[in-house]
């Protein structure tokens, strides 16, 4: 299921049954509101925030502005998104650096909210941007935290300040502060300081990160919390907030998430904006809050912007201009189809990418059903081939696939089927580049358009006959040839013979015959 996903389908078949209505009546407002505080509820937002925005948007419903707008439905549904970006934080809030590096980064959260591998996606997206950052291992209580931190830092590319062994041996305010040397000294210019975290809250927990905190005054402290665990997310936040302070709130784990309690409860509650959301498993699945992004994503209005960056960050312009030329000449081969996949998985998740456009949950039963692995097992087929199969495709004869099927894993009808689409594809590709218009599988040509190469009037010229003999026959058989088939012949023969009846095989064999074929 997709981010928000229940919360997301409640909401729009909520403003589905508006869109029927001219004009809106108190009793319409009112039912919309009670669907928008049932559907808020079965999310699991917090009480207190369900009645602050049922109560804002049933006040700006019923004002004026709504019943003077040419379109009632779309105005309610501009107030709704507008009042989610409200209590999603409202403005994008960014990371603030200090001015005499090192900048100091502190995580604190529950034990599982996934604090250490958050520690590596930061610290990767903070060296994509140009920083130079050092995890540093603080959490010296939990079970093999230590070594967890060094191998996300290694699949990071981030250097890991480790001095101590921890599983409950070290202190962990003596190693946050020798850190904050050690990164002066390196010329290190980030600091991000993974805390132990405790299944519960509890005092014990408070103080230790609360010595942390005094010890390296951060110039910023992360709450991360699990997207998942709903109105539980109010409780734990207030805790933190009075014990140690935060300045901002990671979700992670929101791609689990359904319903959206956490992330529609915490900044509201708390005031502390959310900065930074981890949606998926892999250290790229990574990503800045935008609260008004969000809120389009949940109103099934899409996130346009958000799909451009990620592509953007994936694709390089040179390399996407070569391949261009390469369509427009005819010169797309499989090694190109494979570069332009793998790029694509860079990006990140498709599925992700897909649920970014505007009216994806039309297509979520489809999204969800979408299985990633197709692209793998398609580069497997290709990587099977040697370098002048992929250059020529023409050269697969039916060895060389039962070759290619058995070293990808695969079947020949697999092989058989991505030669065919991809043949398709260049196809259709080549036409656009030299503006035409693809004519689409199952689909007749288009009215007034034309594909690559234009067609004469009056179709095909047909060559002519050099054979006197053939000549004669043909003209005989097109001045017999009736207008139309007689019915239950699908060749449109017959009808040339006396009484209607269908020539027999012997005459169309001697028709062959003398005809040459």
């Amino acid at each position: 299921m997709a981010q928000f996903g229940s919360l997301s389908d409640r909401l729009t078949e909520t403003f589905r049954n508006l869109r029927s209505k001219g004009r809106l009546t108190p009793s319409d407002v009112d039912g919309t509101v009670r669907e928008i505080r049932r559907a808020l509820l079965d999310a699991d937002v917090a009480l207190e925030v369900v009645k602050a925005f049922t109560a804002a948007v049933r006040e700006r419903a019923l004002s004026d502005e709504v019943n003077r707008a040419l379109n009632p439905a779309q105005q309610v549904v501009q107030i709704v998104n507008e009042e989610l970006v409200g209590i999603l934080g409202g403005q994008q809030r960014r990371l603030e650096f200090a001015k005499k590096p090192p900048t100091v980064i502190m995580l604190a959260g529950l034990q599982g909210a996934g604090k250490t591998t958050l520690a590596g996606k930061l610290g990767k997206w903070l060296k994509k941007d140009g920083h130079t950052p050092m995890l540093v291992a603080a959490d010296l209580q939990r079970p093999n935290a230590v070594q967890q931190l060094q191998v996300v830092g290694e699949q990071a590319g981030v250097h890991v300040f480790a001095p101590e062994p921890g599983n409950g041996v070290g202190d962990p305010v003596k190693v946050a502060k020798n850190a904050i040397k050690a990164a002066v000294d390196q010329q290190y210019d980030t600091v991000i300081v993974d805390t132990a975290g405790r299944l519960g809250v509890d005092a014990e927990l408070m103080k230790q990160a609360a010595n942390i905190r005094k010890a390296v005054d951060p110039d910023e402290v992360l709450f991360v919390i699990d997207a998942m665990i709903g109105q539980d997310a109010v409780v734990t936040a207030r805790a933190f907030q009075e014990g140690v302070d935060f300045t901002g709130v990671v979700l992670s784990k929101l791609d689990g998430d359904a319903r959206g309690g956490a992330a529609l409860s915490v900044a509201s509650v708390t005031g502390r904006p959310i900065m930074f959301a981890s949606t998926g498993e892999g250290l790229d699945d990574f990503e800045p809050f935008h609260p008004d992004r969000m809120a389009s994503r949940i109103l099934d209005l899409g996130d346009i912007m958000s799909l451009i960056e990620q592509a953007q960050s994936a694709f390089d312009e040179e390399e996407a201009r070569a391949v261009a030329e390469k369509i427009a000449s005819d010169s797309f081969t499989l090694n190109d189809f494979l570069q332009q996949m793998q790029q694509l998985r860079k990006a990140g998740s498709i599925k992700g990418m897909l649920g970014m456009l505007p009216g994806a949950k039309g297509m979520r039963e489809a999204l969800d059903n979408f299985d990633e692995r197709e692209i793998v097992r398609t580069e497997a087929i290709i990587q099977s081939m040697t370098p002048k199969e992929r250059e020529l495709p023409k050269l697969l004869n039916g060895s060389r696939r039962l070759r290619i099927a058995k070293g990808a894993g695969s079947t020949v009808t697999e092989v058989n089927a991505l030669v065919n689409r991809f043949e398709q594809a260049a196809k259709m590709m080549k036409t656009v580049a030299r503006g035409g218009v693809p004519q689409m599988p199952g689909m007749g040509p288009i009215p007034g358009m034309h594909g690559g190469k234009k067609q004469q009037q009056g179709g095909k010229k047909k060559s002519k006959v050099g054979n006197p003999a053939k000549r004669a026959a043909i003209a005989a058989g097109a001045a017999a040839a009736p207008q139309q088939a007689p019915k239950g012949s699908g060749l449109g023969l017959g009808g040339a013979a006396k009484g209607g009846k269908a020539p027999t095989e012997e005459e169309l064999a001697s028709l062959q015959k003398f005809l040459g074929r």
